[in-house]
């Protein structure tokens, strides 16, 4: 990769306020494909052909799958979805879920992956994945997305650190190319040039939108001319950003994107800074831990006479029951999985919301939630992957 200069610039900034409408209706027509863009599908798995991978970085990829036009409803996507690729891997199967990096486009899906340390599953698709191979993909999910149907004059800001930059890359190309006033500010946090993901088609980008799209690179372990842009993003360090590169009341939309504490970081002050919660989207990336899932569920035995719950779930429009025992605190994830196992999940870690279904009977208590947007949750949705039962009797549909 040539090496290219991390420029910081400022761009115009814009008070106009997004429209508070349904995100999914809303932006379908102003994707890339428009009218074409089919609804959405419920979660499922589908074998898609590698076309490329392309290097990113020493330790990141970019994967791109060739969608068949047979199957080419089913991936239709937003800008800031993600998908989830399957594998067997040392006689596991492994789940990860990617953000896809680019504009919405009918017949190629593209995700970026980057090694981490000790991730099987990462470092099996930086170092050994090719073109020609087949791998499970789920169809796109996710909400972090926007009503950017109406983009002149709007002003969108997204703050990111390391790979978190795989979702707004595909947000900044669609806010660009569809408004020729709209504009796109980013901040983008790492440890060294080296490290960048997308650094020349952030350039490049740049250079095709030189007064609407302002890149402020901050490196933590490197020094940058500007003492702001250099060391790690502390609570101080957003806050004078806040305050001499973006001003809050000028901008539209937020996207976060990154690890928790920085995301955190990052809602905390805006929130300060009196920025509408509803107007701040984020999206937490995990690590590839070394971890194993179950895909069969949590191997769980009911004893006789011992109280249980009632698990009733409905998928495809099929109804199933499930008993579970109430000492065995289990998951509606886990005991969905014992009797069926294509019961969709990704993360089980109440990051993605793949796992997500209507509460329609019966209380649970969920131990996690990044995924579910607080109009979800006054709806009856949860998680089911951190969902526990808290009633004799529990009823969830997946398919609502």
């Amino acid at each position: 990769m040539a090496a290219r200069n991390l420029g910081s610039t400022a761009s115009p900034a814009s008070t106009a306020r997004l429209a508070d409408t349904s995100v999914a209706e809303a932006f379908l027509a102003s994707t890339v494909g428009g009218e074409h863009v089919a609804k959405r599908h419920r979660a499922r798995f589908h074998p898609l052909e590698v076309a490329e991978v392309r290097p990113l970085t020493a330790d990141a990829v970019e994967v791109t799958f060739a969608v068949p036009e047979a199957l080419a409803d089913d991936y239709t996507y937003l800008a800031g979805q993600y998908v989830a690729l399957r594998a067997e891997l040392e006689g596991h199967e492994r789940r990860r879920s990617y953000s896809i990096c680019r504009p919405p486009e009918r017949g190629r899906i593209s995700v970026a992956i980057k090694r981490d340390l000790g991730g099987v599953f990462s470092t099996w698709a930086t170092s050994e994945l090719k073109a020609g191979d087949t791998l499970d993909v789920m169809s796109p999910q996710g909400t972090f997305t926007s009503t950017l149907d109406a983009l002149d004059g709007k002003h969108v800001v997204g703050i990111a650190a390391g790979s978190g930059i795989t979702p707004l890359m595909a947000l900044a190309h669609t806010v660009l190319a569809r408004s020729a006033t709209s504009e796109f500010e980013l901040v983008y946090t790492n440890r060294s040039t080296l490290d960048v993901m997308f650094l020349e088609e952030l350039a490049d980008l740049k250079d095709r939108y030189p007064s609407r799209l302002a890149v402020h690179h901050v490196l933590s372990r490197e020094q940058r001319t500007a003492p702001l842009l250099s060391g790690r993003i502390d609570a101080p360090k957003l806050e004078t950003m806040l305050d001499l590169l973006i001003r809050p009341e000028t901008v539209d939309e937020w996207f976060l994107c990154g690890p928790f504490e920085l995301v955190q970081l990052a809602r905390d002050t805006l929130a300060a800074k009196g920025v509408d919660p509803v107007h701040v989207r984020y999206e937490l990336f995990t690590t590839d831990a070394d971890r194993v899932e179950p895909r069969h569920g949590r191997h769980i035995v009911v004893e006789r006479g011992e109280p249980t719950v009632a698990i009733e779930f409905t998928l495809d429009g099929q109804s199933s029951t499930v008993e579970s025992p109430v000492s065995a605190n289990e998951s509606i994830l886990n005991a969905a999985l014992r009797i069926r196992p294509d019961v969709p999940f990704a993360c089980a870690g109440g990051v993605c919301g793949t796992c997500r279904a209507r509460l329609l009977e019966g209380s649970v208590a969920m131990t996690e939630n990044y995924a579910l947007e607080p109009d979800e949750l006054e709806r009856g949705y949860v998680l089911t992957c951190q969902s526990h039962p808290k009633s004799d009797r529990v009823v969830v549909d997946y398919d609502v």
